[in-house]
């Protein structure tokens, strides 16, 4: 008699760890008092808007009705976005000593200025994916530059592989100061701003 071999559940893929979300201290704070004004105004404020509306009758033509609900879902929508980023946050502070060699090598949070192969010189800071500012140039620290810069330091050349060109560029100076990073301001037009009278 053939002996039964047990049941097995099957194999599913276990989730990886979530990818570390790298932000400046300031960049966290603006993403948390986002979170915080959507929660805890926003939120409330398009609520009462909807349950205004539903009591006006057919919902199907209600566009008081309408335009609330898709705007409560895209409240919803981001309010876990943002759960899920602060959630995956690693605060590095840009002007926190670094030790040895470190203090000169191109990291997260470092300030590079590097000289492109027609002779320009060019300043960037590299930055968290949800504080990219290319106007300011704070770049990604998953971006292609900010990618062929890591690790690298004053005098080294590298080689930028970017999409649409590739390009020697040669690291000048790298410093870790503060980045400023613009505070989280109420949108304009928010239902939970104070109503003009």
């Amino acid at each position: 008699m053939r002996q039964k071999r047990p049941l097995r559940e099957p194999v599913r893929d276990a989730p990886g760890p979530p990818r570390k979300n790298y932000i400046t201290p300031a960049g966290l704070q603006r993403l948390k008092d986002e979170h915080r004004f959507l929660l805890n105004r926003e939120r409330p404020a398009v609520t009462k808007v909807v349950s205004w509306a539903a009591g006006n009758g057919d919902r199907s033509e209600n566009a008081d009705y309408l335009y609330a609900k898709r705007r409560l879902r895209q409240i919803d929508s981001r309010i876990r976005f943002l759960s899920k980023r602060i959630d995956a946050a690693e605060a590095v502070d840009p002007e926190a000593p670094r030790p040895g060699s470190a203090a000169t090598r191109v990291f997260f949070g470092a300030t590079v200025r590097y000289e492109d192969a027609a002779g320009g010189e060019h300043v960037v800071h590299i930055v968290g994916i949800d504080e990219v500012d290319i106007h300011r140039r704070y770049i990604s620290w998953m971006s292609p530059l900010a990618r062929a810069l890591m690790t690298h330091g004053p005098g080294d050349e590298v080689l930028l592989i970017a999409p649409k060109k590739t390009e020697r560029l040669e690291i000048l100076a790298v410093a870790y100061e503060r980045i400023p990073m613009e505070p989280f301001r109420e949108p304009p037009g928010a239902e939970a701003a104070p109503k003009a009278r």
